[in-house]
């Protein structure tokens, strides 16, 4: 079965630091760029980062900027989102997507794959 699985996300309080991973199954992620997405309720989803094939650019939405950080080990088949300075705002549910290429502000475009979603709750 072709798949992304992220890591569980979870409760963290402002300030604090989370790290959600994304692992494929049954295909390999370095012929992907690979995205984040969230959508919090009652708003669109958002891009939030994207890393190319090869892990040599990385794109960010204007908000995540210098406290995201998303990487790639293609060795590992997965992919990363280290989340710093967290702030009640991150708060959403959390999807990794394989798509074709990135965009400047951090989407990801022509999305074939996507994963099952999980929360992440910024909250004291």
């Amino acid at each position: 079965q072709l798949q992304l699985v992220e890591s569980r996300g979870g409760l963290v309080q402002p300030g604090g630091s989370l790290r959600l991973s994304c692992s494929a199954s049954g295909f390999t992620l370095d012929n992907y760029a690979i995205g984040w997405f969230r959508q919090a309720p009652g708003k669109d989803r958002e891009g939030v980062s994207c890393v190319t094939r090869r892990g040599g650019m990385t794109y960010y939405i204007d908000s995540v900027k210098g406290r995201f950080t998303i990487s790639r080990d293609n060795a590992k088949n997965t992919v990363y989102l280290q989340m710093n300075s967290l702030k009640p705002e991150d708060t959403a549910v959390y999807s990794c997507a394989a798509g074709s290429t990135c965009t400047v502000s951090g989407g990801t475009l022509a999305v074939r794959y996507w994963g099952q979603g999980t929360q992440v709750t910024v909250s004291s």
